[in-house]
Formats: structure tokens, C-alpha cells, sequence
């Protein structure tokens, strides 16, 4: 992949850190682990990415951070991981409704 000049740098390497935490998320769990653990580490999950994105965006306000594609990457995944966790508790909510609603 060609860069043009320092922004396209730093918006490739921006690429290459987010295929990287995908293949990490992407791993398969050890056997044994809890259906509540798994849901507990990716709500801390989606939590850390909100709390570092709010830090970056803080500190490009502040004029400590200069690379402005990082700061939207990093809202971009926070927001992604957000409306993720959103889904999933409303089809959690609509499992819970469907099973209290059948007959028995």
C-alpha cells in the first residue's frame, strides 16, 4: 500500500491497530469459560474503549494529540462496541418476553 505523506502513514498504521484488535477479539475462548464471563469481559471491554476514546478526544481539545484520524478511529470503535452491546440487550430482552409469553 502507497502513503501519501504523513496522514497516510498514520491512517494505515490507524488500519493495522484495528485488523489487530480484531483477530484478538476474533479468538476462540478457553473451553471452560462462563457464558456471564464472556458477556462481563466484553461489557468491560466496549467500557475501556469508551473511556479511552473520551481521553483521546480530551486530549486533541487540549492540543496534546495532533492526529486526528486516531481520534476518530478510536470514537468510531467505541461507538460500534456501544450500539453492539445495545443490540444485544434488546434481543436478550426480546428472548426473556417471547419465553415469559408462552404458554405452559
Amino acid at each position: 500500500m502507497t502513503t501519501i505523506g504523513p496522514i497516510g502513514s498514520s491512517v494505515g498504521s490507524a488500519h493495522m491497530q484495528v485488523l489487530q484488535r480484531a483477530q484478538e477479539a476474533l479468538k476462540p475462548e478457553p473451553s471452560g469459560t462462563e457464558f456471564t464471563d464472556r458477556i462481563g469481559n466484553a461489557l468491560n471491554n466496549v467500557a475501556d474503549a469508551q473511556s479511552k476514546s473520551a481521553k483521546l478526544a480530551e486530549a486533541y481539545e487540549m492540543g496534546v494529540e495532533n492526529d486526528l484520524s486516531k481520534v476518530m478511529v478510536s470514537q468510531q470503535v467505541s461507538s460500534l462496541g456501544f450500539q453492539l452491546t445495545l443490540n444485544v440487550r434488546n434481543k436478550v430482552l426480546s428472548a426473556y418476553k417471547d419465553i415469559m409469553n408462552m404458554p405452559v
